[in-house]
């Protein structure tokens, strides 16, 4: 029988008259990757903050590991939370950061000592454990954030957008290291990011949340194939999706949903238009068209590929590859 690490029962939140979360509905699996995606303002920082305790959900219940937690404090919680502030003290090294929660909760030497060694051993920090902060770059800084969380050995990591201060190269590193850090511990993580990419190379599951709901819970991969409504089709896949004008047969309004990658470059396509930008990347060419005076396609290819600004090209799909959203947003196909 699986274990549920994270149980939200209806959770909703409300600061004032303004209404933040509306009645979230999320089980969490003991040991799964379960990333929040979604755009600025859309509540995912706030759920997050309600699982942790730092904010009251305005009702609804939260439980972890089966106990209703919705009066427990945070400290009390079994969390431990890495925020993309890192929030380490100043004055302190390396290891008296990674261990001051350990000293306040009145552990023993022994154990800080081994608890230290273990999280210094999986992140490789043992050049730095004499170090203040201020002498440590970003990334450094942030492996020690998480280096703090592990210490606790808690039985649910919360992430608020770890990466976001890093530059490109450090966010790719460092999530090859959280996830690599998932695989050693095999501990609950819950991740929040706006970021499409950390959330289809990090999840077991991705919840996508819009203005405080729910849009879709699923695997990077049913999320991407399968996507519930316009909103999550667009939101996931770089390039994103095209929207296009359908076919004449669908309802007034509808719009054609296509991913750069299932396009073609055929002179005898469907679709007709003008090269208008081409995005040379070396391994991909990134491909924009001009098919109607308000309509663009970004056509995706592999390799690399001749296209001109001004070209006329003809375009080409699989309709099986293609989905029909209605003008609400829903998915007809």
């Amino acid at each position: 029988m699986t274990e549920t690490s994270l149980k939200l029962d209806r959770v909703s939140k409300a600061f004032g008259t303004v209404k933040v979360l509306h009645d979230i509905d999320l089980d969490v699996q003991k040991g799964e990757f379960v990333v929040f995606v979604g755009p600025s303002g859309c509540g995912k920082s706030t759920l997050l903050r309600v699982i942790a305790g730092l904010e009251d959900a305005t009702s609804g219940t939260v439980e972890i590991a089966g106990q209703r937690v919705n009066t427990v404090p945070p400290a009390k919680r079994g969390i431990a939370m890495v925020f993309q502030s890192y929030a380490l003290y100043p004055h302190l090294n390396v290891a008296d950061n990674m261990t001051l929660g350990l000293k306040q909760e009145g552990a023993s030497k022994s154990m800080i000592t081994e608890r230290l060694a273990e999280a210094v051993r999986i992140l490789n920090l043992d050049p730095y454990l004499i170090r203040r902060p201020a002498e440590l770059s970003g990334g450094q800084r942030q492996r020690v954030a998480i280096g703090r969380a592990i210490v606790r050995q808690p039985q649910l990591f919360l992430f608020d957008e770890p990466l976001s201060n890093l530059d490109a190269a450090l966010r790719m590193n460092t999530r090859i290291e959280i996830a690599q850090l998932h695989r050693t511990l095999g501990t609950t993580m819950i991740y929040v990011t706006h970021d499409q990419t950390e959330a289809m190379t990090l999840a077991d599951r991705i919840v996508v949340l819009r203005d405080g709901r729910v849009e879709q819970v699923g695997s990077p991969m049913e999320l991407y194939n399968n996507p519930a409504n316009r909103f999550v089709a667009g939101f996931l896949g770089a390039p994103a999706m095209n929207f296009l004008t359908p076919p004449d047969d669908a309802p007034d309004g509808a719009e054609l949903g296509i991913r750069p990658e299932d396009l073609r470059l055929d002179p005898e396509g469907a679709l007709q238009g003008t090269v208008t930008h081409v995005e040379r990347l070396g391994g991909d060419t990134n491909i924009v068209v001009q098919t109607r005076p308000e309509e663009m396609a970004t056509i995706r290819v592999f390799g690399q590929h001749p296209a001109r600004v001004g070209d006329t090209v003809g375009l080409a799909y699989d309709p099986a590859k293609s989905f029909l959203f209605a003008p609400d947003g829903r998915r007809l196909r």
